[in-house]
């Protein structure tokens, strides 16, 4: 990193856990990279924590944060502004500081979408399961509605699934299935659909044994997506692959969406 000065401009992660978060390495280096100087910092955020971390942004003039699990919906209400692919879909992953008003964005979604078509997978007509309804999962759903996907959304919760998938039909012709997060809706649903996408932290660093889907239920035919990216490659990616699918790590999503 560049030596630091009265000069340089912050920006950053938040989050809770953080110590996992691989974007420091990746903005730092391409800050350097293209000679700008900027600095990007993790900062351990928790969820009672917020609402002062955001005025902390504003009063030390940060410049922009990315936003993880578990804030990207409960930083909403204090923002000043909305991108419009942010408001419809509920979900923010970034934060700029533009005219010192904070926008939030959304780069989860058309980083996921891109991450998969730079893979030469087409998502028009293909059936999806998709794990979570969280803040991921909000963003993800939606760009893959709007690709031409039909969707199974499962969380533990099914109030939330549910929610997520009446949020997708206001503005997409077909309403996704909402469904408990279990072994039996899991091998239901898998033996039909075209891909599986995990937007939980089910398997992330430390509790990297754990996974979202018995190695049993996983099969050749799929495709299996995991958000998590550390580690690199997931318990259920290991296992996918084992079975014979094809697996898109974490990774490629994150560079995808900057």
């Amino acid at each position: 990193m560049n030596s630091i000065t009265g000069k340089t401009k912050v920006c950053g992660i938040i989050g809770d856990p953080i110590e996992h978060s691989m974007s420091p390495v990746m903005h730092n280096a391409a800050f350097e990279a293209l000679g700008l100087d900027y600095a990007y910092l993790p900062f351990h955020v928790r969820q009672e924590e917020l609402p002062g971390a955001v005025v902390g942004i504003r009063a030390l003039n940060v410049v922009g944060l990315n936003v993880t699990i578990p804030h990207k919906v409960a930083v909403i209400p204090l923002l000043d502004k909305l991108d419009p692919l942010a408001e419809r879909m509920g979900a923010v992953n970034t934060i700029v500081k533009e005219n010192g008003k904070l926008v939030g964005y959304n780069t989860d979604a058309p980083g996921f979408l891109q991450a998969l078509r730079s893979k030469g997978i087409d998502l028009e007509g293909k059936n999806i399961l998709i794990l979570g309804a969280g803040g991921a999962s909000k963003g993800i759903s939606f760009i893959l509605a709007e690709a031409g996907a039909s969707l199974v959304i499962l969380n533990r919760t099914l109030t939330r699934a549910e929610e997520l998938a009446s949020q997708i039909a206001q503005y997409y012709h077909r309403k996704p299935e909402a469904m408990t997060l279990s072994e039996e809706n899991l091998a239901r649903g898998l033996d039909e659909v075209d891909v599986l996408v995990n937007t939980t932290s089910v398997g992330m660093v430390p509790d990297v044994n754990q996974t979202p889907v018995s190695a049993r239920l996983l099969n050749p035919n799929l495709v299996v997506c995991d958000i998590v990216y550390n580690p690199l490659e997931t318990r259920l990616l290991r296992e996918a692959r084992a079975a014979g699918a094809r697996t898109i790590d974490g990774l490629d999503m994150l560079v995808w969406q900057g």
